[in-house]
């Protein structure tokens, strides 16, 4: 047989109408996760995967229109694609700033250091020695932290470490509230409640589930200024099948705790008249619009980081494909740095490390 007769074999091709009906059903998931992230209960659950998706789908399909044969159905379909992938990209989570090191704004006022981290357990599952050496380490000026409390039968525990606190941290104040403890340097002002009322004696439980905002003014070189420690309660119990009732009760719960959390927080914050900054566990990743009332009030710190993609949870090949952590701050703050810090394996967050200063 004459090999210049035999035709070209065909390259591997997606079948255009298959293409269109993945497109088309991006473009759904797409418009459903704008309508109902963050006002939606259920959402809580496609909301729990990772950001990266808003880029690597419609990557995919971008890739996969180039196998279709023929211009005809390309014509339609690359400028649909990328109209999908320029409408999901705010949901990434990545950061452009790193691609412009340098850029982040400069504050005239003196800087401070702030360490914001959620401590899985505080010391309770780790060598406590070694815990507090990596705190002291940071030297903060603030430290906002969270989880301090231990894990027992089941259920989370009440702890009393504040005299070992205050012998490791000679010289700094103390505010502690449920599971949230504040560190300074600087002169406790006021600590004025955020959130459902809590009597002053009620059982820590109540505490520990209703306070999870804890609000310090601090006498910072003659200003006052407002430090916002945070723990958003997380959407969904894992102990649960999601073949069952309870797993889907615990996330309509959930939600609605996780929202009266972010409203008080919301409305104290825009009441506030004092340079501030907001920081902590918010278990809310750059895709769920939970966020999105403080995202539009106040200043990311990520504009200061010099990572692309900012993740601070949820570690796989090294990286951590979640950001559940984050800061925010008032115009009238400058943020002069922002990292996550390695947590040393004694937590599965990753710490946030921020230097500040407040404008004039």
């Amino acid at each position: 047989m004459d090999p210049d007769s035999v035709s070209p074999r065909p390259r591997s091709s997606v079948p255009p109408r298959l293409l269109a009906g993945a497109t088309g059903l991006w473009a759904v998931f797409l418009l459903a996760d704008f309508l109902a992230s963050g006002r939606w209960w259920f959402w809580l659950i496609p909301g729990l995967a990772p950001p990266l998706l808003f880029l690597a789908v419609p990557l995919t399909l971008l890739a996969l229109v180039w196998t279709v044969p023929g211009p005809a159905a390309r014509r339609w379909l690359v400028p649909a694609v990328l109209a999908l992938l320029v409408a999901g990209l705010p949901r990434t989570g990545l950061n452009w700033s790193a691609l412009s090191p340098g850029s982040g704004p400069a504050g005239a006022g003196p800087a401070l250091s702030v360490f914001s981290w959620n401590t899985e357990y505080w010391d309770t599952t780790d060598d406590p020695d070694a815990f507090y050496r990596f705190l002291r380490a940071r030297d903060a000026d603030v430290y906002l932290l969270q989880e301090y409390l231990g894990w027992v039968r089941e259920t989370h525990t009440e702890i009393d470490e504040l005299d070992r606190i205050r012998r490791e941290f000679p010289g700094y104040q103390v505010v502690v509230t449920g599971e949230l403890v504040t560190l300074s340097r600087f002169p406790v002002l006021a600590v004025p409640p955020v959130g459902p009322a809590v009597a002053p004696d009620a059982p820590w439980a109540e505490t520990f589930t209703r306070r999870k905002v804890l609000r310090t003014d601090l006498d910072v070189h003659g200003r006052t200024v407002s430090f916002y420690n945070v723990h958003i309660p997380v959407q969904v119990d894992t102990r649960e099948s999601v073949f069952g009732g309870a797993f889907y009760r615990v996330v309509r719960e959930a939600d609605a705790a996780r929202r009266e959390q972010f409203t008080a927080l919301e409305r104290d914050a825009a009441a506030n008249p004092h340079p501030l900054l907001i920081a902590g566990d918010f278990n809310t990743s750059p895709a769920m619009g939970d966020l999105d009332p403080l995202r539009a009030r106040f200043e990311d710190a990520r504009s200061a980081s010099g990572e692309l993609y900012p993740g601070s949870w949820g570690s796989v090949l090294g990286a951590d494909w979640w950001r559940l952590d984050w800061a925010f701050t008032s115009r009238t703050v400058a943020v002069r740095r922002y990292a996550f810090v390695d947590d040393r394996g004694m937590s599965d967050h990753r710490g946030q490390d921020l230097r500040i200063s407040v404008r004039p």
